[in-house]
């Protein structure tokens, strides 16, 4: 059997376990596709509900839920960019942001680096500036299609659930 996470470099993978989407964007090649940085909001509410909104039209993945979040620009901490991100697009001005996992996601569109920030107060309605719906959520989700780069964090909720 072939070992494709032996064909991933180390200093991509940064200890990560590598999630591969419908083929990627080519394994083997991976080496040579820029890491695209993302921080990610994993919104809890009072009652243990977390929030999901469906990606915009016109975006990778339109309509797949996931949690909200976007890229870091330059000289930006992950917080800062979670910061913005959720500013700009649920309308929220967040509390602490706690850095939670890490994820790499090899898409057929992008490498990206996913860093997820629990988060457990924000001050604001929220607003869909992008258009997109949003859902708080328990599991088993009930929203679908699920974002394949979604699907790790829901086990890792589920595993913190059960102790």
């Amino acid at each position: 059997m072939l070992d494709l996470m032996a064909q991933v470099p180390e200093r991509l993978r940064g200890g990560e376990p590598l999630l591969v989407v419908d083929g990627g964007g080519g394994v083997l090649g991976v080496d040579h596709r820029p890491v695209t940085e993302v921080a990610v909001g994993v919104l809890i509410d009072t009652d243990g509900r977390f929030l999901l909104t469906s990606r915009p039209e016109g975006k990778a993945y339109a309509g797949y839920w996931e949690f909200p979040g976007g890229k870091l620009e330059a000289g930006e901490t992950i917080e800062q960019a979670l910061r913005r991100e959720l500013q700009e697009e649920i309308g929220v001005m967040i509390g602490p942001a706690h850095l939670w996992k890490t994820s790499m996601v090899d898409y057929p569109h992008a490498l990206v680096r996913l860093h997820f920030c629990k988060v457990f107060s924000w001050e604001g309605a929220l607003q869909m500036h992008e258009g997109q719906r949003f859902g708080w959520e328990r599991l088993p989700v009930s929203c679908e299609p699920v974002l394949p780069g979604t699907v790790p964090v829901l086990g890792w909720l589920s595993d913190e659930m059960k102790g």
